[in-house]
C-alpha cells in the first residue's frame, strides 16, 4: 500500500517556513537517531521521564491559570488561558486533553504550553490529564484515566455533548479510545475529537508499506515496531492480551465529528489516512488536514513556527464550530464531507 485511496478527501495545507525546516532538520539529527538506537537495543531501557521534569521551566501562554485536579488514579490539571471562563463564569463547554509521548514519556509539564494555546484558540477551559503510562501500566489503564477525566468534567456540570476530546500522538489514540468508551457507558456522545499527529494503530504493517515509512523526521520505522512490541508484552504480563482494540478497528458509526492534523512526511500519515477513511465510510464527518513538510506535533513549536500557530487556530475554529452539531453529526455525512474549516483551507 503505497498510499491509501481516501473517502475523506484530505486538505493539503501548503507552506514550510524556514523555522519549520530548521525544526525538522534538528529532529532528524537528534531525536530520530536517539530513538533508532533505543529501538535496536536487545533489552528494554526506560529512563526516568527527565524531559517532564525539565519542562517545569517552560513558560506558558501569557495569563494562563491552572490548578491540580486529583482523579482516582492520576493527577491532572484544570487549565484556563487568558480570558477563558469556566462553567462558573457561564462557559458551558470544555476540552479534555491527552498529551503525547509514545505512552512512555512527557506529561503535564511538557504539554502545558501547547494546551494553553489550544485553550485560548478554542476559548474553552481544558482538563489536561496526567494519565498512567507504560512501562508501569498498560494502555488500558491510560484509557481508564481518560474516562475518569471525562467523568470529572460531567461532575462539574459539563454535558457530554459540550466536551471535546483532544490529544496529540499517543494522546490521539486516547482521544478516540475515550470517546468510544464514553459512548459505550451511555453518558452521551462528546462534541468532537481532535487528534494531532495521532498514533492509532499498533499493527505496524500499514506504516511499513506507506510511502512515508522512511521519510519521517522524528520516528524511524523500527522504533514504531519496538513500541508495538513493548505494549504487547506489557499486555501479556497483565493478562489482558487481545482485549485492547485500536481506534482504527473500533465501531465508528456513532462517533462524533473529528479533525485530524498530520505532517505530510510523518510515518503516522498511514494511521491518519486510515482513520479518516474509516470514519467517513461510517458516516462520520472528518476533517483530515495534511500540513506540508511539518514534523510530528509541530503545534508544540507555536512560539516560533508560524504554521504551528495557524494549525492551532484551525483547531480552535473547529472546536468552536461544534456548537449545535450533535444533530448534524447523527445524520449520515455526504459523499465528500468538508467542514467550514477545511473549505477555508482550500480557498
Amino acid at each position: 500500500m503505497a498510499h491509501l485511496s481516501l473517502a475523506a478527501h484530505p486538505q493539503y495545507i501548503r507552506g514550510a517556513s524556514l523555522q519549520s525546516r530548521l525544526l525538522g532538520l534538528g529532529l532528524r539529527h537528534t531525536v530520530r537517531p536517539a530513538l533508532g538506537l533505543w529501538a535496536r537495543l536487545p533489552f528494554d531501557v526506560f529512563p526516568p521521564n527527565a524531559i517532564e521534569h525539565a519542562a517545569k521551566l517552560l513558560p506558558v501562554h501569557e495569563g494562563t491559570m491552572w490548578r491540580t485536579v486529583d482523579l482516582a488514579s492520576s493527577t491532572s490539571e484544570w487549565l484556563q488561558a487568558k480570558g477563558v471562563s469556566d462553567i462558573t463564569g457561564g462557559n458551558d463547554r470544555a476540552i479534555l486533553y491527552f498529551h503525547g509521548g509514545a505512552f512512555l514519556t512527557c506529561g503535564l509539564n511538557t504539554h502545558r504550553r501547547l494546551v494553553s494555546r489550544i485553550s485560548y484558540a478554542a476559548d474553552q477551559p481544558v482538563l489536561n490529564v496526567g494519565y498512567r503510562q507504560m512501562p508501569y501500566e498498560p494502555i488500558t489503564e491510560s484509557v481508564a484515566d481518560g474516562v475518569d477525566g471525562f467523568r470529572w468534567l460531567v461532575e462539574q456540570g459539563y454535558r457530554a455533548e459540550d466536551i471535546t476530546i483532544a490529544g496529540d500522538s499517543a494522546g490521539g489514540y486516547l482521544a478516540f479510545s475515550v470517546a468510544r468508551a464514553v459512548n459505550d457507558t451511555g453518558w452521551g456522545r462528546p462534541a468532537g475529537v481532535v487528534a494531532i499527529s495521532p498514533f492509532l494503530d499498533f499493527d505496524p504493517a500499514g506504516k511499513k508499506a506507506h510511502r512515508n515509512a522512511n521519510r519521517c523526521q522524528t520516528f524511524p520505522m523500527h522504533a514504531v515496531a519496538k513500541l508495538t512490541d513493548v505494549s504487547l508484552r506489557l499486555d501479556n504480563r497483565r493478562g489482558i492480551a487481545g482485549r485492547r482494540v485500536d481506534p482504527v478497528n473500533m465501531p465508528l458509526a456513532d462517533m462524533p465529528p473529528a479533525m485530524i492534523h498530520v505532517g505530510s512526511r510523518e510515518v503516522l500519515m498511514a494511521d491518519a489516512e486510515l482513520m479518516a477513511n474509516r470514519l467517513v465510510s461510517a458516516g462520520v464527518p472528518c476533517d483530515l488536514q495534511v500540513w506540508e513538510k511539518q514534523v510530528h506535533v509541530f503545534h508544540a513549536a507555536a512560539s516560533w513556527v508560524p504554521e504551528a500557530r495557524l494549525a492551532i487556530d484551525e483547531i480552535g475554529s473547529f472546536v468552536r464550530g461544534l456548537v449545535g452539531q450533535q444533530v448534524a453529526a447523527a445524520t449520515p455525512a455526504p459523499e465528500t464531507p468538508r467542514s467550514r474549516t477545511a473549505q477555508a483551507a482550500v480557498r
